[in-house]
């Protein structure tokens, strides 16, 4: 199909009616901010892929400046440039804002002089075509992020009136228009008055439990209710720590109380909250300071220095407070705190961090029983709106005559006068919200950073450096000088990563190899706390060669799957956590891609290390669940490791003793590599109801009624796909000189005699009985695999946009066997015919480079049979073929995968239908053997995210 007809179709389908193709990019859509993703990225994508742009948008606000900054200095790079026309309408745009704007080179400012100036439209060139985006949206970062905005996504040819129509409109503004210069802005600014905000009068407003503390505290009832003493929460700072402490003990409604901390005014801070959420009169909140003792309030709080004192414990009785709070609880292995769990007997200890991982290797989670009863994640606290969003930009770097930082880079190139005149250039052109730069730098060494807060200093950029060298009263000292203006940055080494608070901060700059992802997590979070004026956090990282560059896009996502695929797609596309942003550098991505290149993420020494960390956390061996709840690495890594039968293996690997009979070992691997992934949550609910009924049976109507419980679809073929897995006769197949079915214990794991009952099968029954540790690990298994579950649609066979192996479509399909082995590139039921595509083919002389499975126009692939095949050939004929509707008998489903390169897996990319008139045989390879070539064009159209991951370089 050539370009005219593309356009003409794409324009039919958005308008007129959808049986004409669509096209992902030229079709006219409704945008909007939702999950499937947000007008800035959409409004990204249109700009890494234009040749020019030019824009009409009356308000602009700084805190979108940072992003659009980092997108502009790689199309600077290839020559690209563009035009913002915008407005003093209202005196909505801050001086700041233009201030900022004319720091981009490629980007020409007019501001419009017509009064009412109220226009958001975006037009992309992209040559043949223009692409314009107009609707509600301002350049703001609640606009192009989060609000509900409607805005018409609609693409012309040259030729077309719509393009002759916005260019006379832009020929008008650019008559009506100035360009915007220092001298504009100086002008502006004397006369520029900040728009009056709507005075609200002040309603004290009820404080409830946010959506991160309500599961929290119904975790902490269940481990309160279940007898334990002790309990753990870890919880993001900002992300309302002392109010969850205050619904914590006002659920547990206490005799008397006791809040420790190390500052007074932390404990007087916290005193007020409690109040605020517990309520009663004030007699009843206390102090226990140097300078209070308010020995008979019914909530006491108190610091350590003064509750520590023998004399203090000595006045207070063992069993005085029934509930105590531990906040800061990372400093409560220092002796001042340990004094104070020896003395005290409540019936419940609190302990709350945000960073319970110390650098000194002190046992926080010991001290509390390791009952880690929740933890509140970066992100998840950021997608909820509690700390203060970010804008991250990786940065290259400074290089010089192609020599880049590499770990073992001597210092003097550390702080060579070019690289600080580099990164205090890079640091002016991102900014920060404000009026002052108050950031904090992360460097390598205790030298570096005197040598930087020096150069920082001389260059105008007052500085001071801090390392654990330095006393406590000179760390908040210098603290407090940061906070009141007098500098304007702290340049540090790993002294912040824990137990810090300066919510001033506006900028983190990391100057540093990335360590690890808790500590790229800590020091992110050093600047995320809410604070007057505040809109955003502007984070730098300044990213060299280095050999752990592969960690920063799984630390910023909070990425498990240890999938390279997952974390190189998480760099070549915009990222956005809530209305915070992700932002690769060209040049800095290619250095984190060539790293992820080099490393294996899914190793056994990798999986040995998250073990490590997680049993420390725990205080006992992890169990694979664990790993979905509270690991840094997903469940599925250590299933899919090939030199894994199941988890008991690597336990054993671990030292932990795991001592199976070869059947057990059996069955624990088929659950394990089969079933774990979650892609099918049928035959986990029917195990799981099996495992905890008292005679292993089960009937069909419970069993129907706990798919309909999980949301999961239903109909004969599947019931008797369960049977046909769960007796493993759909195993049995090759593998080596076993069928799969006898690598997997070779007897049934359920029986379903009668049709009606399920029943486990009488050899696994009794293992399961006889042997705890095997019961043990198939319940943990079982519980994984419906944890795993949870992301996909459980009412529908496939779920768009997740990934499936041959293997995992056979069942899925309902087959009877796995034929996966010789499925190769599709297969033509009866009813269905999955076909898989490899987009990129990495060796011209491999059997299947011969088929050009080209992406045509954006808008259908181009897909061949394997060859001798005519259109006459009974495949072809079937799967051609139309019922008496004039529909197709049998059912396309597309699965593509990039390249070899990724793995097993394919993307589903939905069904599909022959577009009418495309088929045709055709000659293919050096032997011109015959294949028949059809355009298979998709239900549900392809998304941009899809499209730029699977089809572009």
């Amino acid at each position: 199909m050539d370009k005219q007809a593309t356009f003409k179709n794409a324009l039919l389908n958005g308008l007129y009616s959808q049986k004409y193709p669509g096209h992902e990019l030229l079709t006219p859509q409704l945008l909007t901010n939702n999950q499937a993703g947000t007008l800035w990225q959409t409004i990204q994508d249109e700009l890494q892929h234009c040749r020019h742009f030019t824009w009409a948008v009356a308000f602009v606000t700084v805190d979108m400046l940072v992003p659009l900054k980092a997108t502009l200095a790689d199309l600077a790079d290839w020559g690209i440039s563009g035009t913002l026309f915008t407005s003093d309408y209202l005196g909505f745009n801050s001086p700041r804002a233009f201030k900022e704007l004319l720091k981009i080179p490629n980007l020409t400012v007019r501001i419009v002089q017509s009064a009412g100036f109220h226009a958001k439209g975006y037009l992309f060139d992209h040559g043949d075509y223009q692409t314009a985006l107009v609707g509600s949206a301002n350049f703001t970062r609640a606009a192009l992020l989060q609000n509900v905005e409607w805005t018409l996504k609609v693409s012309s040819r040259t030729a077309a009136h719509l393009t002759d129509q916005l260019a006379a409109q832009f020929t008008a503004l650019e008559k009506a228009s100035q360009p915007l210069t220092t001298a504009w802005l100086a002008t502006y600014q004397a006369r520029w008055q900040a728009p009056a905000r709507p005075q609200l009068s002040p309603q004290p407003r009820p404080v409830v439990p946010n959506q991160m503390q309500r599961p929290a505290l119904k975790e902490l009832a269940a481990l309160v209710a279940s007898g334990a003493q002790r309990g753990l929460v870890v919880s993001a700072t900002g992300t309302g720590k002392t109010y969850l402490g205050a619904f914590a003990v006002k659920d547990f409604h206490p005799h008397r109380f006791l809040y420790v901390v190390h500052r007074e005014q932390i404990a007087v801070k916290s005193r007020q909250s409690f109040r605020r959420v517990i309520g009663g009169p004030a007699s009843d909140y206390g102090l226990l300071s140097g300078n209070h003792h308010d020995w008979d309030a019914k909530y006491l709080f108190a610091t350590v220095q003064t509750l520590s004192q023998p004399a203090t414990l000595k006045r207070l009785a063992a069993d005085q407070f029934d509930y105590i709070l531990i906040d800061e609880a990372h400093r409560a292995t220092a002796p001042s705190y340990q004094r104070i769990f020896d003395h005290f007997t409540p019936q419940f200890w609190l302990g709350m961090t945000a960073t319970p991982e110390r650098m000194d290797k002190q046992d926080v989670y010991a001290l509390f029983d390791y009952h880690l009863a929740y933890e509140i994640r970066l992100k998840e606290a950021l997608a909820a709106d509690m700390l203060a969003p970010f804008h991250y930009v990786g940065i290259q770097d400074y290089e010089q005559d192609g020599a880049v930082l590499t770990e073992t880079s001597k210092l003097r190139y550390l702080v060579a006068d070019q690289r600080v005149y580099y990164i205090l250039q890079q640091l002016d052109y991102y900014g920060y919200c404000g009026d002052q730069a108050k950031g904090l730098v992360f460097c390598s060494r205790q030298e570096e950073a005197r040598e930087l807060a020096q150069k920082f200093t001389a260059a105008g950029h007052p500085a001071a450096a801090l390392t654990n060298t330095d006393s406590p009263h000179r760390r908040q000292q210098v603290v407090d000088r940061l906070t009141a203006g007098k500098l304007e940055y702290i340049v540090t080494v790993d002294l912040f990563n824990e137990g810090v608070d300066i919510p001033a901060l506006n900028q983190i700059i990391m100057l540093r190899n990335t360590q690890s992802v808790t500590v790229f997590t800590q020091q992110l979070g050093r600047g995320l706390r809410k604070y007057p004026g505040k809109q955003y956090v502007t984070v730098l990282d300044f990213i060299g060669n280095y050999q752990n560059n592969f960690l920063i896009p799984l630390a910023l996502n909070q990425d498990t799957s240890r999938q390279v695929d997952q974390a190189r797609q998480e760099v070549r596309l915009p990222q956005t956590i809530g209305v915070s942003t992700v932002n690769f550098r060209r040049v800095a991505a290619d250095r984190i891609l060539r790293s992820l290149a080099a490393v294996k993420l899914d190793s056994l020494k990798e999986l040995r290390q998250a073990y490590q960390d997680l049993h420390h956390r725990l205080g006992r061996p992890p169990l694979l669940q664990d790993f979905a709840r509270y690991g840094t690495v997903s469940p599925l890594v250590f299933v899919a490791n090939g030199r894994l039968s199941n988890y008991g293996d690597f336990l054993n690997k671990m030292g932990v003793a795991v001592k199976l009979t070869a059947y057990e070992h059996a069955v624990l691997t088929f659950v394990t590599k089969e079933l774990v992934n979650g892609k099918r949550p049928h035959e986990l609910l029917l195990l799981q109801l099996l495992l905890t009924t008292r005679d292993h049976r089960c009937s069909q109507e419970q069993l129907l009624a706990a798919l309909q419980r999980a949301g999961a679809y239903v109909n004969p073929a599947l019931l008797q796909s369960l049977d046909a897995v769960l007796s493993l006769r759909f195993f049995d197949v090759k593998a080596g000189k076993k069928t799969r079915r006898e690598v997997y214990g070779g007897r049934a794991l359920v029986c379903h005699p009668d049709l009606v009952d399920y029943q486990l099968d009488p050899a696994l029954a009794t293992a399961i009985d006889q042997d705890d540790q095997f019961a043990h690990l198939m319940t943990d298994t079982v519980v994984t695999g419906l944890a795993m579950s949870k992301h996909y649609d459980a009412s529908h066979q496939f779920t768009l946009y997740q990934q499936y192996d041959r293997k995992d479509v056979c069942r899925l399909l309902n087959w009877p066997r796995d034929v996966s082995a010789p499925l190769y590139g599709y297969r033509v039921g009866e009813r269905e015919c999955p076909i898989f595509i490899t987009y990129q083919k990495q060796d011209a002389q491999k059997r299947n480079a011969i088929y050009d499975n080209q992406l045509q126009n954006g808008q259908s692939l181009r897909w061949y049979t394997r060859s001798p095949r005519h259109r006459s050939s009974p495949e072809v004929q079937r799967l051609l073929a139309k019922d008496g509707n004039g529909q197709p008998r049998v059912q396309i489903h597309l699965f593509v995968k990039r390249n070899d390169a990724v793995g097993k897996e394919f993307y589903y990319l939905g069904t599909a239908k022959v577009q009418p008139g495309s088929v045709a045989e055709e000659k293919l390879g050096a032997k011109q053997k015959a294949a028949v070539g059809m355009d298979l064009l998709l239900d549900q159209p392809l998304s941009l995210r899809m499209r730029r991951l699977l089809f572009e370089e």
